[in-house]
């Protein structure tokens, strides 16, 4: 096999990315000081009544974290007492890293990202699995013949690398496809679209809504679902857990008032996210006016894409983690090899990886507010993408 770089046009995001992380980009919503790590329980915001709480998202502002923007938006974290800050990624952070460093309170970041970094020393803990399912793609043009992992030998194989690309390779291990060229893949599609790239990454909520923002040059119109050939790694069964909020294990076992942040933090986290369920065209709004530069109705897609990964919630609640899905993100973060022959760990992570202690606690008071953690009855909406996603 070999490894080829490809940087056809810019970034997507316009961002750099760093090993084990997604790439980062976009300015804080906030304060840019230092000292970020806020949100222990004894420290209060200008106001004396709220606990300040400082969450680090992986990637800039957009839906695919209208959850928390929806939650601050509409007051929910100052129901719970809590002043937050959400802080959009720059080109050198990394959410774990960040967090196990004290300079936040809680981060979204993937979960076989974080298990690597657990597995070099960070006491940080999984407190809520906000996505159940995964969004990444390997798409292809559908005249290009490749129907199946299988197809993909002997293929140019487009991966933004950085962490994101241990779907793909667990996929290239199960089907036995040893013989392939991995391409490094820009945050966009448009090495895919020049015909550099064989089946290039994506986002079910972001890059897969670019091509289909795009106009066919055949025929002038946008390009169309059918014009493409997706496999997705929830069908192939290596699938891993994405988008979860981590918490700080050691402050959890010994700061009380910080453990009941994290409960009061979730409860509203949580509504946010069914307020974006419920609300999907106010929610894409709301990040908009945080800050997003996306088209809106690129915007709108990735709300309802997102909502796709969440509802209905088949584990007791969203934010639950599953201990079927956790095991196997961990044995395939165990037995995937990449190009190199690496794995993401090399042996079971610790019992503090995860708990559901927390989350737990925020549902059933949700529940007894009559609150639909589970969203049994989601329909997702009808999205029709402008070019450009304007």
């Amino acid at each position: 096999m070999r490894i080829t770089t490809t940087r056809r046009g810019r970034l997507g995001a316009g961002a750099l990315v760093v090993a084990a992380a997604l790439a980062l980009t976009a300015c804080s919503s906030g304060s840019d000081d230092a000292d970020a790590g806020s949100g222990s329980g004894d420290e209060t915001s200008a106001s004396g009544e709220l606990t300040p709480v400082k969450l680090q998202l992986q990637w800039l502002t957009q839906a695919q974290f209208s959850g928390y923007y929806a939650a601050l938006d509409q007051g929910y974290y100052e129901e719970e007492g809590l002043d937050v800050e959400i802080l959009p990624s720059g080109g050198d952070i990394v959410p774990q890293d960040a967090l196990a460093n004290g300079e936040v309170d809680y981060a979204v970041a993937w979960v076989p990202k974080v298990l690597g970094s657990i597995e070099q020393g960070a006491d940080i803990t999984n407190v809520a699995q906000i996505f159940e399912r995964s969004a990444t793609l390997q798409v292809s043009f559908a005249d290009a013949g490749i129907d199946a992992v299988a197809d993909l030998e002997g293929k140019k194989i487009g991966s933004w690398g950085y962490g994101n690309e241990w779907e793909l390779f667990a996929g290239l291990n199960k089907a036995g496809v040893t013989d392939f060229e991995i391409v490094q893949q820009a945050f966009d599609m448009n090495a895919f679209l020049a015909g550099d790239i064989d089946a290039a990454q994506a986002m079910t909520y972001n890059e897969y809504a670019q091509l289909l923002e795009t106009e066919n040059p055949e025929t002038g119109e946008l390009y169309q679902p059918e014009d493409f050939s997706v496999i997705d790694w929830n069908d192939e069964g290596t699938a891993m857990l994405q988008d979860a909020i981590w918490a700080d294990a050691g402050r959890l076992a010994d700061d009380a008032e910080y453990a009941e942040t994290t409960v009061a933090f979730l409860k509203a986290t949580l509504k946010g996210w069914m307020y974006a369920r419920d609300n999907p065209q106010e929610a894409a709004d709301i990040v908009t006016a945080a800050g997003s530069t996306l088209g809106t109705s690129h915007q709108l897609w990735m709300t309802n894409e997102v909502n796709k990964l969440i509802w209905p919630s088949t584990s007791g609640g969203i934010g639950i983690i599953d201990e079927a899905a956790w095991d196997a993100t961990v044995e395939m973060a165990k037995q995937t090899s990449n190009e190199t022959g690496a794995t993401i760990i090399t042996a079971d992570p610790p019992d503090t990886a995860y708990t559901n202690e927390y989350v737990q606690q925020a549902l059933d008071e949700l529940t007894a507010e009559g609150e639909d953690v589970e969203g049994a009855d989601f329909a997702p909406i009808e999205v029709t993408l402008n070019p450009g996603g304007n």
